[in-house]
């Protein structure tokens, strides 16, 4: 993945964390967990949330990007700080709880991660996921149209961006035969953004990265124009500077059913 922005990601972070602490408030209310795993962690606040919360669990926070771990190490000592990428987690133990948000959309084939994420949790041990719904509709799909038809199609076709999420229906069907426990829901929100380019800005620090630093200075400054041109059609400003942003996004919380098999781990 191309680097990431910690400045430009944290600018909506009142936005950003609310989807998170939604998930974390279903987390089940009995669990005790000595093994907790943030995979894609990102600045961090979420894991030194939860080893806030669960004192006596040992809490690793896993991330591709050296420069959002920069920020996740000093927040917090008491999480210990991985970088590497979701695709190549492995963990030296069964995991009590594995929480993920809004990382999974930046890896592929979830019909295997997904299993393989639920294999690796202990008896009882939860999945917690939230994952932004990435599909061809709103923001996303003028996204893709300006990538296609511009002079830089060439540049960016290609480029591995967020992959399309799964249907609830598909999630379900890979964690049953795992997990005996399995609520999934999906939530729309609708944000009220201030600013000349507000959904511009919003994606300036993720979702936009692997695209702008493909292109020269001349080029991304024409494709941002492009973009801009059809995103003020789509989500035009209001008469009251309220640019109106729905964000739709997907939560599973899955529980390991309570026996299983014995399974190998490898040295993280």
């Amino acid at each position: 993945m191309a680097r990431w922005d910690p400045d430009i990601y944290a600018l909506y972070r009142r936005y950003r964390e609310r989807p998170a602490q939604d998930l974390m408030a279903m987390l089940p209310a009995d669990m005790a967990p000595r093994e907790i795993w943030d995979l894609g962690c990102g600045m961090g606040e979420q894991a030194a949330a939860l080893a806030e919360r669960f004192q006596q669990a040992r809490v690793r926070g896993l991330d591709s990007s050296p420069e959002m771990l920069r920020r996740a190490r000093a927040l917090s000592d008491r999480v210990e700080w991985i970088e590497g990428g979701i695709e190549d987690f492995s963990s030296d133990a069964p995991a009590d709880l594995i929480f993920t948000n809004a990382a999974l959309h930046w890896v592929g084939d979830h019909k295997m991660l997904i299993p393989r994420l639920a294999t690796a949790l202990a008896p009882s041990g939860v999945l917690a996921i939230q994952v932004p719904v990435v599909d061809s509709l709103g923001w996303r799909g003028s996204l893709a149209e300006v990538i296609q038809v511009g002079t830089w199609a060439a540049k960016l076709t290609n480029i591995a961006g967020a992959g399309p999420t799964a249907s609830p229906e598909d999630y379900y069907s890979w964690l049953a035969p795992l997990c005996g426990e399995i609520d999934i829901w999906t939530t729309t929100y609708l944000h009220a953004l201030r600013g000349e380019d507000p959904i511009v800005e919003w994606t300036m620090g993720a979702t936009l990265r692997p695209y702008l630093d493909a292109l020269d200075n001349g080029e991304r400054s024409l494709f941002l124009d492009a973009w801009r041109a059809r995103l003020a059609r789509r989500f035009p400003r209001r008469e009251d500077g309220v640019t109106l942003f729905p964000f739709k996004r997907l939560f599973i919380v899955a529980r390991r059913s309570a026996a299983r098999g014995g399974l190998a781990f490898a040295q993280t």
